[in-house]
């Protein structure tokens, strides 16, 4: 064997390596929560960047400045002025769960592979279940993010909707699937429709109201009409919430709906589903428990490090009808195939083992770290709208019901078209300054810069700061 493997698998060689970048990590940590390090997006052209590490590629190699390099120079999501994308500053404890995950290499797509994280994983999802209201038969898997929990639920509504095996025998010439689903649901659930070879035909569109929540008035003129052009509506999908609003669908008024026709009723609750487990605002998502399926993103609400998404099923049994797909070197020839093998319930054959970062979690610090992580960022949406609404100079276009918040600096100087150039510039400033990092989304044609509270040490006296520089930046252009 060559030295450089002896190396490389050296337990006291990787011991050293590990507790040294275990040190930068928590120092990095602790620079960003107390705001030493003043920068959450160091800057820099992505061509200058790839540049840079195309030529360290071929530089010697010296431990302690490449990670610290490599931590430098992302973005910072454990700062408190990080009020971008729906990505949680993750508890720590989870890192070491991604560590383990990463050495151990069990691949928990089949019991054999991944005994503990498969049974971990089980009792993670009966936890959750139970804690959002679903009765004993509701049963569920761990999957790889919200657009691939999306499109495992709705291939699950399409064989049990269809009327015969979809899967086996395929389309069916006269039969045009469709779903219905909110102006404001997530891209990823147009695309899994599109995926599953329904077109953008069967996308069906229902209008939303001046808060941006499904229109339930417009449901049955929607889905007749849909009908009537020879759709087979079999889906309906609610948002909880929407990603750009932070709005939540009336969902027990859709499932009510959903029951009358005979559809199946998914929730997209990838962001906001997990308000279900919280006292405060579990109201939010009442009806809920009625639904079908649904995805929650651990990886969103609930502190984990990304990917770690839940897809739910109502009737457990249906979340077997996702794939009918034997393979014989890996699965038995049973009728129905056995809960611990969730290569027959979701799309990965080698899956990472989701299920021990969050039983960690659980057994570490109890449901509790959940339900305050998720309440404390909740709470700080409230926070930021209240400043926003006492500001003349800036506007609120609805008032939001989540972390989500959606606002833009006016003028009274400049038209709409003007003022969408103008925050869009704004939002240019801040991201290159660094200071903070927002996003940005359209309303009604209108452009807002956009914060999710992702971080529950964010303070109002962030917010204020934010509100002065996006103020700065405003009366200067």
């Amino acid at each position: 064997m060559s030295d450089l493997l002896k190396k490389a698998y050296d337990p006291e060689n990787f011991r050293d390596q590990a507790h040294r970048l275990v040190d930068l990590i928590a120092d990095h940590l602790e620079a960003s929560s107390s705001q030493t390090d003043k920068i959450v997006l160091p800057w820099m052209d992505p061509d200058k960047r790839f540049l840079k590490w195309q030529k360290d590629l071929g530089e010697d190699f010296d431990f302690e400045p490449f990670w610290k390099d490599t931590i430098n120079e992302t973005i910072h999501i454990h700062h408190p002025k990080y009020l971008g994308h729906q990505v949680c500053a993750s508890l720590p404890l989870s890192g070491l769960g991604e560590m383990l995950n990463g050495t151990l290499n069990n691949g928990s797509a089949i019991y054999e592979m991944g005994p503990v994280s498969t049974a971990m994983e089980r009792a993670v999802i009966e936890w959750l279940t139970g804690a959002m209201g679903f009765n004993k038969e509701a049963s569920g898997v761990l999957t790889s993010g919200g657009s691939l929990g999306n499109l495992t639920a709705l291939l699950a509504a399409r064989q049990h909707q269809s009327g015969y095996d979809h899967w086996t025998q395929g389309k069916t010439d006269g039969f045009h699937p469709a779903i219905m689903v909110s102006e404001e649901s997530h891209y990823s659930v147009s695309r899994a429709v599109q995926i599953m070879g329904w077109g953008e035909k069967g996308v069906i569109k229902v209008p939303t109201d001046k808060d941006h929540k499904l229109d339930v008035s417009k449901l049955e003129e929607v889905y007749r009409n849909a009908e009537q052009q020879g759709f087979k509506v079999m889906v309906l999908v609610g948002n909880a919430c929407s990603t750009s609003t932070g709005s939540y669908d009336p969902l027990d008024k859709m499932a009510d709906f959903s029951e009358k026709y005979g559809l199946w009723f998914h929730i997209d609750g990838a962001h906001g589903g997990a308000a279900a487990i919280t006292p405060k605002y579990k109201h939010l998502t009442s009806g809920i428990e009625r639904a079908d399926s649904m995805v929650i993103d651990f990886h969103k609400m609930l502190g984990i490090s990304a990917l770690t998404t839940a897809v739910i099923f109502k009737d457990g049994k249906r979340s077997y009808e996702t794939f009918n797909q034997k393979a014989s070197y890996l699965l038995n020839n049973e009728e129905r195939e056995p809960w611990f093998n969730s290569a027959t319930r979701t799309m990965e054959c080698t899956k990472n083992m989701m299920g021990v970062k969050v039983y960690s979690i659980l057994r570490t610090y109890g449901p509790q770290i959940f339900i305050d992580y998720f309440t404390e960022c909740y709470d700080l949406g409230k926070v930021l709208a209240s400043l926003i609404s006492q500001s003349a100079d800036f506007e609120l276009p609805y008032q939001p019901e989540s972390n989500i918040v959606c606002y833009r600096y006016i003028r009274s100087d400049k038209s709409d078209v003007e003022l969408n150039q103008l925050n869009a510039d704004i939002r240019k400033k801040l991201i290159e300054s660094g200071k903070f990092y927002v996003v940005q989304t359209t309303i009604d044609n209108k452009t807002y810069l956009r914060s999710a509270m992702m971080n529950p040490f964010t303070s109002e006296t962030d917010m204020e700061e934010l509100i002065l520089e996006i103020r700065m930046y405003g009366q200067s252009g």
